[in-house]
């Protein structure tokens, strides 16, 4: 009879390899632990030589301090009164600076400053540039004069009022308005008047008197008024305000309170 098929053969035992298949997976051993050709590993120091370089130029060395600071964009304030208050850390390195934080103290202690930019000027310096806010009003108290800004914030207060700007009237005192409303609401709507004004009268405005949320009223120079009314369609006001004023140059009062029907006199 003839002889049926060995157990190994059965389980598919997998034969043993030969010698040539020995020494080809010794060989992709070797390959796989070879060690980096020296010219890779030139490479690799090199870059380590230049990040710890590069750490130690900005961290370590004199090269990047701050030696000086240079602001710019001053109006009101001086350089010296912003740079006292951003107390910069001379000497420090530069790259450690905290921007964020000498932004901060500077809108927090100076609110003049509408916006300030603190840059790196590399090699040594801190640059400030500073952007003021500009009164559109000014509130008088006491002999002294509040500044207020486009957005209806009071900023500062002076002794002696800035050229040009209009002083703000608030007779509201027995108005049904300052009791709906507030001061601060009826403050808001005569800066958005003052906003909405043509260049030309916007000079020529001293006063700008509210007595109510819907009579605004304008004191211009020669003795001239303007009743604006409420602060909506102003832009409509404006056009027509500027129309109404060619038209009859010497009238002395002007009414746009409803833009559809003006009136001068």
């Amino acid at each position: 009879m003839a002889a049926g098929p060995t157990t190994a053969e059965k389980s598919g035992t997998r034969k043993s390899k030969g010698p040539s298949e020995r020494k080809s997976g010794a060989g992709n051993r070797n390959r796989r632990f070879r060690l980096p050709a020296p010219r890779v590993l030139l490479v690799v120091l090199a870059l380590v030589a230049v990040v710890v370089g590069g750490v130690w130029a900005l961290y370590g060395s004199t090269w990047f301090r701050v030696e000086r600071v240079k602001t710019s964009g001053t109006g009101v304030l001086t350089p010296a009164e912003v740079e006292a208050v951003a107390a910069v850390p001379m000497g420090a390195p530069l790259v450690t600076v905290d921007t964020d934080a000498i932004e901060a103290r500077l809108r927090q202690r100076l609110p003049r400053i509408e916006s300030i930019d603190v840059v790196r000027s590399w090699p040594h310096g801190i640059g400030l540039k500073v952007t003021e806010r500009q009164p559109v009003l000014l509130v008088e108290k006491g002999g002294k004069f509040t500044e207020v800004d486009s957005t209806g914030m009071r900023f500062a207060t002076v002794d002696t009022a800035p050229r040009g700007v209009p002083r703000l009237v608030l007779d509201s005192a027995s108005s049904p308005s300052l009791r709906r409303f507030g001061a601060d609401r009826l403050l808001q709507e005569a800066v958005r008047v003052r906003g909405e004004l043509p260049a030309e009268i916007a000079r020529d405005t001293r006063v700008v008197r509210i007595t109510s949320y819907d009579s605004v009223t304008l004191e211009l120079t020669r003795g001239r008024t303007v009743f604006w009314g409420s602060g909506e369609h102003g832009p409509v006001k404006a056009r027509v305000l500027t129309a109404l004023m060619k038209a009859t140059p010497k009238a002395g009062h002007f009414d746009v309170s409803a833009p559809t029907a003006p009136a001068s006199s």
